[in-house]
């Protein structure tokens, strides 16, 4: 699906005029990896993906394609590295996409959404990406809990021995690795609790001592590897959780924005009353 992206996006002028059949010979993969890709960014097949891109254009060059022209034309370096960036950003928003169509992508939502406790994890930098996944599913559903670091010593996660099997752990963590996440990893895997690990594509310990490894593109051209492509898996893994979840999590959801409304409130609306 890289190659679809890559080519789209180097031959954009040219998209109004080609078929699923014509851009698939041109990338050489079949109309099927055409309708495959269309869908998995959001679009029902590729002439709906043209007709969508079609509200930013005219009939002639393409309002978006304008802006990566002034992109590929640009003479001074920072424009040059901005360009190869938001080349990289694309491609590596399409490698979650697909990762979000795998087998082990549904068998996490639905371990997720059944489990009778979810503990997350995160380390360094990535702490907090790990604590606004949890706070999501928090919303969703109960018995989700951010593993608390200050202690030292991971009890709620090593120290409850009932039921192992009906707990999973996600771990959040990029280059540099934290040695706690390699440890915590382990030990809970050897208590026979389900490990899933959202990391980069650089972690080389990782299958080793998880069920599954979720790994995204970092590089970006920047000077430090960028990290948003595991907020946008994470918020792609909330939603299918939030499915699985039935109308369950609705309640919930609902629930939880009644007592948010009475204890502190959102702008604009009244404080509703808790009731006696």
């Amino acid at each position: 699906m890289r190659a679809i992206a890559h080519f789209m996006l180097a031959q954009f002028q040219d998209l109004p005029f080609e078929t699923a059949a014509t851009l698939a010979a041109k990338v050489q993969v079949s109309e099927v990896s055409i309708g495959r890709f269309c869908r998995a960014i959001g679009y029902a097949n590729f002439k709906d993906l043209k007709d969508h891109l079609k509200g930013d254009i005219g009939d002639q060059p393409w309002l978006i394609k304008d802006r990566l022209e002034a992109l590929r034309r640009a003479s001074d370096q920072r424009d040059e590295r901005l360009s190869q960036g938001l080349k990289a950003e694309i491609a590596g928003l399409v490698g979650v996409y697909e990762l979000a169509r795998t087998e082990a992508w549904a068998r996490v939502a639905l371990r997720f959404a059944r489990a009778r406790r979810v503990l997350v994890a995160g380390f360094q930098t990535e702490r907090g990406l790990a604590q606004y996944f949890a706070a999501q599913m928090q919303y969703v559903r109960p018995g989700v809990q951010s593993v608390d670091l200050s202690a030292g010593n991971f009890a709620e996660v090593l120290a409850e021995t009932d039921a192992p099997e009906d707990t999973c752990l996600a771990i959040f963590e990029a280059r540099r690795y934290a040695r706690q996440a390699l440890v915590l990893a382990r030990a809970a895997q050897a208590r026979g609790i389900a490990v899933t690990i959202f990391t980069d594509r650089y972690c080389s310990w990782g299958a080793d001592h998880a069920s599954e490894v979720f790994s995204v593109a970092t590089e970006v051209n920047q000077f430090w590897d960028s990290t948003a492509h595991l907020a946008l898996l994470g918020n792609l893994l909330i939603n299918d959780i939030f499915l699985a979840l039935g109308e369950g999590a609705e309640t919930r959801l609902n629930e939880i924005a009644r007592l948010y409304g009475a204890f502190s409130g959102h702008v604009g609306n009244p404080l509703t009353q808790v009731a006696q």
